[in-house]
């Protein structure tokens, strides 16, 4: 059997450093989302009560922004001396929000951000709602920020979004979902919102299209890696780790791709229990314990997580045409932590 302490030692030593954080980014950029955190708490605010108190919910649980924060950084990179990427960066939290308020929705999820998810405290209806308040707000913003081409990335990536969810949707619960479909949902539903969050503050801060392309490039596996990383942590995290309930990937009959490997490798040994617990969603309390041990047994979650790190590597090596310093390390530090954190 496969231990946890195994897989974080395996994606420890790919990523060739022990685990990592997001401290360093998160204190070049503390002035720049100090900002960024006053415009998201301006614009959330409506005469409707429910918009504000249910936005403030998700959007002030403690997150680290670091889809914004993202941008901000880029824009640094990139050479930015004024405060232009600020309401792109806002407009980016207003977008992730959006689909987080939906995703619960879909999912019926218990917990986001360890908090009780909004649709069980105001309802499915004004969930979706606000979510759609907040996408608006995001436009405003970005139409604000006076740069058309952001625009464009940015109201891309909310289309390419959506059709990752649709895509997810339609292949719910399927046992036999190949690896490249499933890839391509989390491109679209994680990664892109990554890309186009660097993309877009490469672009506002005037960057060459060398910088532009190698922005999106690093953001795009950046995304995937943090996507990768969760669901392999679904199987072997804790709710305090995930913000969310553990296993609720599996609960959800999600195939995401440890649960994928895990069911490529037991055969037809476990066929049975897959169809029943997956494909039905029909559950015991213990069945979350037996596909976590599957998992770990088969060493689904341990490929997943090394598919991560080969991703954050790609991410760092993109950054080779941007400038050196601490943005630039700060950066390759994110790649790192996204696939070194606790399980």
């Amino acid at each position: 059997m496969i231990e946890e302490q195994q897989v974080l030692d395996a994606v420890n030593a790919a990523v060739k450093r022990k685990p990592a954080s997001v401290d360093l980014l998160v204190d070049l950029g503390a002035a720049d989302m100090a900002g960024v955190n006053a415009l998201i708490s301006a614009r959330m605010q409506s005469p409707v009560a429910v918009i504000p108190a249910l936005a403030d919910h998700l959007i002030n649980a403690g997150g680290k922004r670091l889809r914004p924060l993202l941008t901000v950084a880029a824009a640094r990179l990139a050479g930015a001396d004024n405060d232009g990427c600020l309401k792109l960066a806002a407009a980016v939290e207003f977008i992730h929000t959006a689909t987080l308020l939906h995703d619960d929705v879909i999912d019926s999820s218990q917990l986001r951000r360890g908090k009780v998810a909004a649709h069980l405290i105001w309802g499915a209806p004004s969930s979706v709602l606000v979510g759609d308040y907040l996408f608006a707000r995001a436009f405003e913003l970005m139409v604000e920020a006076g740069s058309l081409r952001a625009l464009d990335i940015l109201a891309k990536a909310a289309g390419v979004i959506s059709e990752g969810e649709v895509l997810q949707l339609t292949r719910a619960h399927d046992l036999n979902l190949s690896k490249d479909i499933y890839l391509e949902i989390i491109r679209a539903k994680t990664a892109e919102l990554f890309a186009a969050a660097a993309e877009a503050g490469a672009v506002s801060a005037g960057a060459s299209e060398e910088q532009v392309r190698a922005m999106r490039t690093y953001g795009l596996n950046l995304g995937l890696a943090f996507q990768l990383s969760d669901d392999a942590l679904d199987y072997g995290g804790t709710t305090e780790d995930l913000g969310k309930n553990a296993g609720d990937d599996f609960r959800e009959g999600k195939a995401t791709l440890p649960l994928l490997l895990a069911i490529a490798a037991t055969g037809p040994d476990e066929s049975a229990f897959w169809e029943r617990t997956v494909g039905r969603r029909e559950q015991t309390e213990e069945d979350f314990q037996r596909a976590r041990d599957l998992v770990r047994e088969t060493g689904a979650g341990e490929a997943t997580l090394e598919m991560a790190a080969g991703f954050a590597r790609e991410a760092k090596t993109a950054l080779g045409c941007m400038p050196a310093g601490e943005w630039r390390v700060a950066l390759e530090e994110l790649a790192d932590f996204a696939v070194s954190r606790s399980a």
